[in-house]
């Protein structure tokens, strides 16, 4: 891909190895675009993007405009892509909606690295939203954009089990790595004239939705296996002797319908009595101003008792 000039947008961490796999694999990298630095910390310091320190350290421009579709910035980012005249422009996670005379800019269009096996889970959090609906397969899909959300035609995919306990951060950096080896597989088609785009068939699709914080709460009514894959999709909260209480991790225990929902029948385990007759142990916590632990280290530090209940 020696020949391809290519603008690249994206903004977080999965983004970060698409942009390494461009680079490295010879194409043109002309420029970057990322959203804008925000303020972090109590001193509310500018902390740069990923993608962002990713472009510094290959020495590629980075342009940050408010927004891509109106005012100055608009106007200033469509001057430097046709200044660029880019080839294409590769989108990854980039946090922006782009105006159809940017799509329609480069030769080959604008593709974009979306995290799921459209048309399933088009939107803003499909691998969370894969977790959270018990799906057992996902993966990438490269496609071409359009004006509508992740309506495009599909140009490559590349499909990933899902781990029985796997988190939506480890299932993120796998997504993450295939993105980056399917996203420079299809340039390479796409400049050879080999890639065969498919349409989408809107009748199988799905919205995944922005995830909000009250859907990591921990409602121990529910069955054991819709409480696990909110653990692993979000990380789960509830509450234990009145102090906020996380999990991070989980496993779906045997039938036993012995207690109330919520209480913990094996203090050593932290095996929790859930709803329809089932049990869920908590392998990985944190308590309310305590470190994230893994349970074993956890109920050596707390003493906790069988009969206790989360939620009060």
């Amino acid at each position: 891909m020696k020949t391809m000039k290519l603008v690249f947008m994206g903004t977080p961490d999965f983004a970060v190895p698409c942009l390494s796999a461009l680079v490295e694999s010879g194409a043109e990298v002309a420029a970057v675009f990322t959203q804008p630095d925000k303020p972090s910390g109590r001193k509310y310091k500018l902390v740069p993007t990923p993608v962002k320190k990713k472009a510094m350290e290959y020495g590629i421009p980075v342009y940050q405009p408010l927004s891509l579709r109106k005012g100055e910035d608009a106007e200033e980012s469509m001057r430097i892509l046709q200044e660029i005249n880019p080839d294409c422009i590769v989108v990854a996670a980039y946090g922006q909606i782009l105006p159809k005379s940017i799509l329609e800019l480069p030769k080959y269009g604008c593709v974009n690295v979306h995290a799921s096996l459209l048309p399933r889970y088009r939107g803003a959090a499909p691998i969370q939203r894969c977790i959270l609906e018990g799906e057992t397969e996902t993966g990438v899909t490269i496609m071409q954009m359009a004006e509508g959300l992740d309506t495009g035609d599909m140009l490559l995919k590349g499909s990933l089990p899902i781990g029985e306990t796997e988190t939506a951060s480890e299932l993120h950096d796998r997504l993450s790595a295939l993105g980056a080896e399917l996203i420079t597989k299809a340039l390479q088609e796409i400049k050879d004239g080999t890639i065969t785009p498919e349409v989408q068939d809107d009748a199988l699709s799905c919205y995944a939705a922005m995830i909000t914080k009250d859907m990591s709460a921990l409602d121990f009514t529910k069955p054991a296996a819709q409480l696990h894959r909110t653990i692993c999709a979000l990380s789960g909260f509830t509450t234990l002797e009145g102090k906020r209480f996380k999990a991070f991790r989980s496993r779906i225990g045997e039938n036993k319908d012995a207690a109330a929902a919520g209480t913990i029948l094996d203090p050593q385990t932290l095996l929790v009595q859930c709803g329809e007759g089932t049990t869920l142990y908590l392998t990985e916590v944190q308590t309310e101003g305590g470190k994230r632990l893994s349970t074993s280290d956890f109920v050596r530090g707390k003493k906790i008792s069988a009969g206790q209940r989360f939620g009060e």
